[in-house]
């Protein structure tokens, strides 16, 4: 399974012909290679993990493609077709299997509504936990596509985030939000926090691969 960084949250996932396209958002710019999309996941319903445009998009390129999300999306996005899914629940879409995780988008502050989040874990092998630090408990995650920077994210409680998911290789995502700067900074804290329990940390750009 080879997975390729987008911008901010997006990433695309490719096995054995078959696409799985995770938070097309805000960020993002306009998705290509659409051809082989068997799937969708969106996190939660804030715009920079989805939009109507990339869904659109989406669709064109291959009709009826499914989409998953937990039911705020699915009222944020009524115009869509969506599957709703839970904490606890799994899922087969063509070559990918998807357990999700969670439940609850981490706080912003006390003015804002808390919605509904979900992480995703992919073939038993990459843990994408959205907007939240929700460990999979029990699974020992391969690959974590761990958040360096958002308006919820102090860098601190990343670094836990990372100590505790104790995965084999991780790469940071969630990073429009950031100066080069700050990203730069921001990676190199989760490289140490990957590097206490033996794991491996990648430096992604939009536009890197990484094979799983």
């Amino acid at each position: 399974m080879r997975l390729t960084k987008l911008e901010h949250a997006t990433l695309r996932l490719d096995e054995s012909g078959d696409t799985l396209l995770i938070d097309p958002g805000s960020f993002t710019t306009p998705l290509d290679d659409l051809s082989n999309v068997v799937g969708i996941v969106l996190t939660h319903e804030h715009p920079d993990h989805w939009t109507p445009e990339h869904l659109d998009r989406i669709l064109r390129a291959v009709p009826g493609t499914p989409i998953f999300a937990p039911a705020g999306v699915a009222a944020a996005a009524s115009d869509y077709e969506i599957t709703v899914v839970s904490p606890g629940e799994s899922v087969t879409v063509g070559r990918f299997s998807l357990r999700f995780f969670g439940g609850e988008h981490a706080v912003i502050h006390s003015s804002l509504p808390v919605v509904q989040n979900v992480g995703v874990l992919v073939n038993d092998e990459l843990y994408y936990p959205g907007d939240s630090y929700v460990v999979p408990e029990g699974v020992a995650v391969d690959v974590l596509a761990a958040p360096v920077g958002a308006p919820w994210l102090k860098l601190g409680d990343a670094m836990d985030f990372v100590l505790a998911v104790k995965p084999r290789r991780a790469f940071g995502t969630h990073d429009m939000t950031l100066s080069v700067i700050g990203r730069n900074m921001h990676r190199q804290r989760l490289q140490w926090a990957t590097e206490q329990n033996g794991g491996e940390f990648f430096e992604l750009d939009p536009g890197d691969t990484l094979d799983l």
